[in-house]
């Protein structure tokens, strides 16, 4: 990659990081902090708060692809960034969880992963796509897991509004960032338009739009009910979480990179796609097995959760890339659009499902959840082409 490249990639992947920062920071947290609230007492609220952030982001994905399509994508990262501010800004001052879901709704308004991954997409040459697509996957797992480790601590030291407070103030920074570090999209070459109906039927982006969608229902969901197991049945006080997030988050990112190598340098992406869902699937059953006989030894939660992180970091490093590599060129910020509303729809509906199922069917019941649906993601994914390596003929 030329030095302008990793300019690009580098800096718009922290923006696209910082944003997942507004949800993931609080995932270890929230579930247990909003006992404190008023209305915090319901399961469906709490799932609700953390969930809404995704509601809010589906609906702007697709108008913020468009626009950054047609408009530039720096102005419609700019004013993405602001509603995120505000919204953070909103939720640090809330004095009870309606307030709350207010400003997580406002952040996730702030719709700009579809603008951010098309930017990057505009920045760098075909041979270099799945590299800087894979560094936004990096991003978000390295965010996910930042989050997991320094969230527990943090919220002892600064408190749920100082937590809210810092995405707000990051938010502004990042802000600077776009106008002063980021280069300026290259010129685009005329292409043939190419009609939404065109994008959002396309067969193989459909399949990966599902994809998104099941992966973080499943991750929203399951951390509705995670931070509250490792408090009761492996006796671990909310701000210990880190001793184990930490380990295990670190040996997930070196149990990563071999088969997403591998895969890219053989062409050998699709299996190995496929067996990272066939390892969140049994993940889940896993931790259903675990709900439903609790008197199961509390390092079974500790292994589960090493191989959650294994297969979550393959899948987030190498779903956009693909999207980027199958979408038309002159729709790859309307393709982006398309798969973070499922994204976001994802992390909406997990929360709000995880909230719900807990509250009137018991934990168990989350992952069954979870479980079925990675089940049909695997039947979905297993027809999909093999996306082949760089200068190979594609094959099926």
């Amino acid at each position: 990659m030329s030095r302008l490249e990793i300019r690009a990639s580098a800096s718009l992947a922290s923006i696209f990081a910082l944003r997942m920062l507004g949800m993931f920071l609080i995932l270890p947290v929230f579930a247990v902090h909003a006992r404190s609230l008023p209305g915090g007492d319901s399961a469906t609220m709490v799932g609700l708060a953390m969930g809404i952030y995704g509601l809010t982001q589906s609906f702007g994905q697709i108008p913020f692809g468009v626009a950054s399509d047609k408009y530039g994508r720096k102005r419609v990262i700019i004013i993405g960034l602001v509603l995120f501010a505000i919204g953070s800004f909103i939720a640090a001052a809330a004095s009870n969880l309606t307030w709350v879901i207010v400003g997580r709704a406002i952040q996730g308004a702030g719709a700009i992963s579809a603008a951010v991954t098309a930017f990057i997409a505009d920045s760098t040459r075909d041979e270099h796509r799945t590299k800087a697509m894979a560094m936004v996957g990096g991003s978000i797992g390295l965010t996910f897991a930042i989050s997991l480790v320094a969230a527990p601590a943090m919220y002892k030291l600064i408190g749920m509004e100082g937590l809210f407070a810092l995405t707000g103030i990051l938010s502004s920074l990042a802000i600077l960032v776009v106008l002063y570090v980021v280069p300026p999209a290259p010129p685009k070459p005329p292409v043939k338009n190419v009609p939404f109906s065109e994008v959002l039927v396309n067969r193989e982006l459909m399949r990966l739009n599902f994809g998104v969608f099941a992966l973080h229902v499943t991750q929203m969901a399951m951390f509705v009910i995670v931070p509250s197991a490792l408090v009761q049945y492996a006796g671990m006080p909310l701000a210990t979480h880190w001793k184990v997030y930490l380990p295990v988050v670190l040996i997930s990112f070196a149990f990563m990179m071999p088969p997403l190598l591998a895969g890219e340098k053989r062409g050998l992406m699709k299996q190995v796609f496929l067996a990272a869902i066939v390892l969140m699937a049994i993940v889940q059953a896993g931790f259903w097995m675990f709900m439903s006989n609790p008197t199961m030894p509390s390092a079974v939660l500790i292994v589960l959760l090493l191989l959650f992180f294994i297969s979550f970091n393959i899948l987030e490093a190498c779903q956009p890339s693909l999207v980027s590599r199958l979408a038309p060129a002159a729709a790859k910020g309307t393709a982006l659009g398309i798969y973070n509303t499922l994204q976001a729809l994802g992390l909406f509906c997990g929360g709000a499902l995880g909230g719900w199922l807990q509250q009137h069917f018991g934990a168990p019941s989350v992952f069954i959840l979870a479980t079925v649906l990675t089940v049909v993601w695997i039947i979905i994914a297993a027809t999909m082409k093999n996306v082949p390596r760089r200068g190979a003929v594609a094959g099926a």
